[in-house]
């Protein structure tokens, strides 16, 4: 039983926690726990090492968490709201941002993928297996010569043969595509020159992923390059309602929203760790938190930590309503992470020497945050994509 201390999130200074439901907050505490007992213990660890603790996958499946966001999936049957699953990000990113990473690849990108691109049948084929989490996914779209252009710039094709597709090409940066059951890999029809989604499973022949090395930022996670070499994909495993580009910049779309909520938690875990830290730690005869300098750098990321929480508290609002547009995602991921960016960096200079030490946590948050400012979209592209909603002009080339 946890106290009622150990449950509140100390950075939740305008209790922005009490927009959830009461059965939604079961689910947030759900969360926190899991993070706490099951994950803060294994990460320091692991993200020194530069490895995925791959007993996490059992202690997932255990927690029922996957695939809330789906209806008839996961432990109950209608779909999660935006807000809680949001919540759910922040919270998970909160302890760490690598495992907050892999679950969002697997139960964002990857399901949102074959819930929105695959037919019914190909839902009932994939989904239920990976709510579960009996089977792992990953999304392949990344190339190592196209980041932002990709829409443009897919060199990846794929080449119908009767009832089979040949892929070829390579894809980088894949989170868990080192030891994925499924991955969704993006590939440009050569017939029509269209963008179209495959499902590719492990073992298949021609595809090989490699785990990316010497990384500084998000360690744990298993980024790969991979590398297609006529592999062969039946037709049935196309995802079926692709037909362009379109589907998949309306997954990065709702997926970007989540990154957001990613950068919030990250804020939450260096402020917290900072906050602890400054009551704890005495110099000259009295505890950091009592020096005024210290007290403005604490309360510049709790304003930080608050504009964010109420922004992404209306985008998710605007999802819920259906009135969900591009800007408004990259608008919340551009503004939020550069706000992340300010926090992790006041809370490592709190921490002063100690702060590059990770037995003291607040360092592995400094570095994580640099893989969040730019995944999902830069903060240029974001801006762009916002610039040209309010003013009409696009400024992208």
């Amino acid at each position: 039983m946890t106290s009622l201390t150990e449950q509140q999130n100390a950075a939740d200074f305008y209790d922005f926690e009490t927009a959830l439901t009461e059965e939604e907050r079961e689910v947030l505490l759900r969360t926190r726990a899991f993070m706490r007992d099951e994950v803060r213990p294994l990460v320091a660890e692991h993200w020194a090492e530069g490895t995925f603790p791959e007993e996490l996958i059992g202690r997932f499946r255990a927690s029922g968490l996957a695939g809330l966001a789906y209806e008839g999936y996961g432990d109950h049957g209608p779909a999660a709201s935006h807000l809680l699953t949001g919540m759910m990000a922040m919270e998970m990113s909160r302890v760490d941002a690598s495992v907050a990473t892999f679950f969002g690849v697997h139960n964002g990108l990857a399901m949102y993928a074959i819930h929105l691109g695959g037919d019914r049948a190909q839902r009932e084929r994939w989904l239920p297996g990976m709510a579960r989490m009996d089977t792992i996914g990953a999304f392949a779209l990344t190339e190592p010569l196209d980041g932002s252009d990709i829409a443009a710039g897919m060199r990846t094709t794929a080449r119908r043969e009767g009832d089979t597709w040949v892929l070829n090409g390579a894809k980088r940066w894949i989170g868990n595509a080192t030891f994925a059951d499924h991955v969704v890999v993006w590939a440009r029809d050569v017939a029509d020159d269209q963008v179209k989604g495959f499902v590719v499973d492990k073992g298949t022949e021609g595809f090989t992923a490699e785990k990316i090395a010497h990384k500084a930022s998000l360690r744990i996670v298993e980024n790969a390059d991979i590398t297609l070499t006529d592999v062969r994909v039946a037709e049935a495993d196309r995802l079926q309602n692709v037909s362009s580009f379109r589907e998949v910049a309306e997954i990065l779309r709702a997926t970007r929203s989540g990154v957001a909520w990613q950068a919030l938690g990250v804020m939450i875990g260096a402020y917290e760790l900072a906050l602890r830290y400054a009551t704890e730690r005495q110099q000259f005869g009295r505890p950091l938190a009592g020096f005024q300098l210290v007290q403005d750098l604490l309360v510049k990321s709790l304003g930080n930590i608050t504009s964010s929480w109420g922004m992404l508290l209306q985008l998710a609002r605007l999802q819920d309503a259906g009135v969900f547009r591009d800007e408004h995602s990259a608008l919340a991921k551009a503004h939020v992470t550069g706000r992340m960016r300010e926090v992790v960096a006041w809370a490592r200079e709190i921490f002063g020497g100690n702060g590059i030490v990770l037995d003291y946590d607040v360092a592995r948050f400094f570095a994580d945050a640099e893989a969040i400012y730019s995944f999902e979209g830069t903060r240029e592209m974001n801006t762009l994509i916002v610039g040209k909603a309010i003013t009409g002009e696009s400024a992208f080339v």
